[in-house]
C-alpha cells in the first residue's frame, strides 16, 4: 500500500510497471519492501550490509535475486525498467554505494533511474548496529564498533551526510522519496545533513513522512 500510494501521489501513477523504487534494510523489517515492489509491478532494489540477512531473505522467497556487483545491479534495474518486469534485487552492500552510483549513472548519461526511494535502516539505533556506515566493510564495522565507538559514531554521522547528498542530487531531477518512521531524517539532521525543509522551523524536513503523507 505504501508503494502504490507513493506512486499515486508523487508520479500520478496506478500502474508502476517500468518504475523504480530502492531502498535498504533486509533485517528487522524482513521483505516485505522487496515483496512490495513486485506486488506493485514495478522494479525494487534494496541494499542491505549483511549477507546472512540477504541470503536469508532470498531462500524465504521474499526476494527474486541477489548481488554483489553494483554493475550487475544498474544492468538488471535497465533491463527490467525497459521491458516493464516486476523485479525484487538485493544488493550486497552499503546503500550509500548504491544511491552515489544512481548518481553517477545520472551525471554520466543524464538518465534519471530512479523513480521513489526510502530507507528502512535502523536508524532508531544508529551508533549501535542498526546503520553501517559507507566507509567500511561489515565485518570491520562490526569490530570498529566494539573496539572504538566514537569512531565509528563519527562515521555513521559522516555516511549519513553523504547518504543525504546523494538523495538531494536524484531528488531535485524529480525521484520522490519518503521517511519510513525510522529515525533516518532525524539522525541525518543531527548529523549535520541537508535535510531541512527551507523556509520552515527546524522540525520541518525537506521529505515527508509515510505516516501522514502516504498512508493518511
Amino acid at each position: 500500500l505504501t508503494v502504490l500510494n507513493a506512486g499515486r501521489r508523487y508520479l500520478k501513477a496506478e500502474d508502476l510497471a517500468g518504475k523504480v523504487f530502492v531502498t535498504s534494510g533486509l533485517g528487522g523489517m524482513s521483505g516485505a519492501q522487496a515483496k512490495a515492489a513486485v506486488i506493485a509491478g514495478c522494479v525494487g532494489i534494496i541494499a542491505e550490509v549483511d549477507e546472512a540477512a540477504l541470503l536469508k531473505r532470498h531462500k524465504q522467497g521474499w526476494l527474486m535475486e541477489i548481488s554483489n556487483n553494483l554493475d550487475h545491479c544498474i544492468a538488471r534495474l535497465r533491463e527490467a525498467r525497459k521491458n516493464k518486469i516486476a523485479l525484487s534485487l538485493g544488493y550486497h552492500g552499503n546503500v550509500v554505494d548504491l544511491w552515489e552510483r544512481l548518481v553517477y549513472e545520472l551525471d554520466k548519461t543524464g538518465e534519471l533511474l530512479v523513480d521513489l526511494g526510502s530507507d528502512q535502516t535502523s536508524c532508531h539505533n544508529p551508533f549501535n548496529g542498526g546503520y553501517y556506515p559507507v566507509q567500511l566493510g561489515f565485518e570491520e564495522a562490526k569490530q570498529l564498533l566494539s573496539t572504538n565507538p566514537q569512531k565509528f559514531r563519527a562515521l555513521v554521522q559522516e555516511s549519513l551526510k553523504r547518504h543525504v547528498a546523494a538523495i538531494n542530487k536524484l531528488a531535485d531531477k524529480g525521484m520522490f522519496f519518503w521517511d519510513y518512521g525510522n529515525a533516518f531524517l532525524l539522525e541525518a539532521q543531527r548529523a549535520g545533513a541537508d535535510v531541512e525543509k527551507k523556509g520552515a522551523n527546524k522540525t520541518e524536513f525537506r521529505y515527508p513522512s509515510y505516516v501522514q503523507h502516504i498512508m493518511g
